[in-house]
């Protein structure tokens, strides 16, 4: 199992409307409201044999109303 974040920048307007469609999703473990550069910060947990750019963009970035996103990939947890 592999852990990484996705910063999310949306559309004006759209915060709710995208992070009501991740969660609906089922597709994040977790959903934050953030202030700077980008409006939600989203982790995800994925099988080892899938391929985080296509599932970044297959998943995520075809939700309507974001317009960036910025995936940090993480290592281990301390």
């Amino acid at each position: 199992m592999r852990t990484f974040f996705v910063q999310i920048k949306c559309q004006l307007g759209r915060t709710y409307e995208v992070a009501s469609a991740l969660a609906e999703g089922e597709i994040a473990s977790e959903i934050y409201s953030t202030a700077g550069d980008y409006d939600i910060l989203a982790k995800f947990y994925i099988d080892d044999d899938i391929d985080i750019g296509h599932f970044v963009g297959e998943k995520v970035q075809v939700i309507p109303g974001i317009a960036d996103t910025r995936t940090t990939l993480t290592f281990r947890a301390f």
